[in-house]
């Protein structure tokens, strides 16, 4: 609420997803030209933490943050002063467990990213379940959501499962989904899948947990298979029109090293829309060479920040 940009990631020790991995954050106080040292959210030894997710309550100044443990169990904490201390977490693998009936899982996970804020304050927080193990595939995507700014949550209806078909294409294995309130209100998804039209899948509802519609891939966004970011951007002296932008590796080009659908992570792009996301322009590429995750933010003067992956540890994307 006051400004301060929070950057934080998954601290991998090796590669790979189930490797050991640490939550770290890093705080900005005068618009991300210097940074404080990095703090650890959290530390489970050997063990894996994965899936950050964090974003602001504008109604009452806290910071809501997320994270799941081997990809097993998702805990929750809160943060009063902008980031600098946190809240004794809460586990709040109980709202993944009302998926059971319809989708027996045994791999959960938030994100990543960054969660929103509806309007009429309802905290909402994409998530990707998966019966696949360590593989992560078959996949689903739903949200979770709190009305009382995270004192209870619950779980949204599951927006696309592997194998449902949308406009004669099967969907195969969607996952790290990105959300964002429209300017008519509705709460449109980007959805990340390894479907053959190598785009972005888009789903739609009226309240973020239920009554998902419209469900199509945008033509104008491409899908690399890599998780990607939106923002909504309201209009202000910087810039005299409601924005949304999405950020992601703008790319279709692909390589014998990576494998299955996916293509390479390179050419990270920024793309604008003022039509609530039914057109995009003015391509903007932050990054032409190898390129992957990134979040999206933005500063109370409007400024639009990303951070996002570089190079790898070999400059080859891994």
């Amino acid at each position: 609420s006051k400004g301060t940009l929070l950057a934080y990631c998954e601290a991998r020790k090796t590669a790979g997803d189930w490797a050991d991995i640490d939550i770290l954050m890093r705080r900005s106080t005068d618009g991300g030209q210097t940074w404080a040292k990095p703090q650890v959210i959290h530390n489970a030894k050997e063990e894996t933490v994965n899936n950050v997710v964090a974003f602001n309550d504008a109604q009452t100044g806290q910071v809501h943050l997320f994270y799941c443990e081997n990809y097993a169990r998702c805990y929750y904490t809160q943060s009063n002063d902008d980031g600098q201390t946190f809240s004794p977490r809460v586990e709040i693998t109980p709202v993944f467990e009302e998926f059971r009936k319809e989708y027996d899982w045994n791999v959960i996970a938030t994100g990543p990213g960054h969660g929103i804020q509806l309007q009429n304050g309802r905290l909402l927080v994409p998530v990707w379940l998966s019966t696949g193990g360590k593989k992560h595939r078959p996949s689903c995507v739903s949200t979770i959501f709190s009305d009382d700014h995270g004192k209870t949550w619950h779980r949204g209806e599951i927006i696309v499962n592997q194998g449902e078909q949308i406009a004669g294409e099967t969907i195969l294995n969607p996952s790290e989904t990105v959300a964002v309130q429209l300017f008519n209100d509705k709460v449109l998804v980007n959805i990340r899948t390894e479907s053959k039209p190598h785009r972005r899948l888009i789903a739609v509802s009226e309240n973020g947990a239920t009554g998902w519609s419209e469900k199509h891939f945008d033509p104008q966004l491409l899908e690399p298979v890599c998780m990607g970011s939106i923002l909504r951007v309201p209009a202000g002296k910087s810039q005299p029109q409601n924005a949304i932008v999405f950020a992601n590796p703008d790319n279709l080009e692909g390589s014998s090293k990576r494998r299955g659908p996916n293509r390479d992570r390179k050419n990270l792009t920024l793309q604008v829309s003022f039509n609530d996301c039914q057109t995009w322009s003015g391509k903007r590429v932050l990054e032409p060479g190898i390129s992957g995750y990134s979040d999206l933010a933005a500063l109370p003067d409007g400024t639009i920040v990303c951070f996002y992956e570089d190079g790898g540890l070999k400059n080859n994307g891994y």
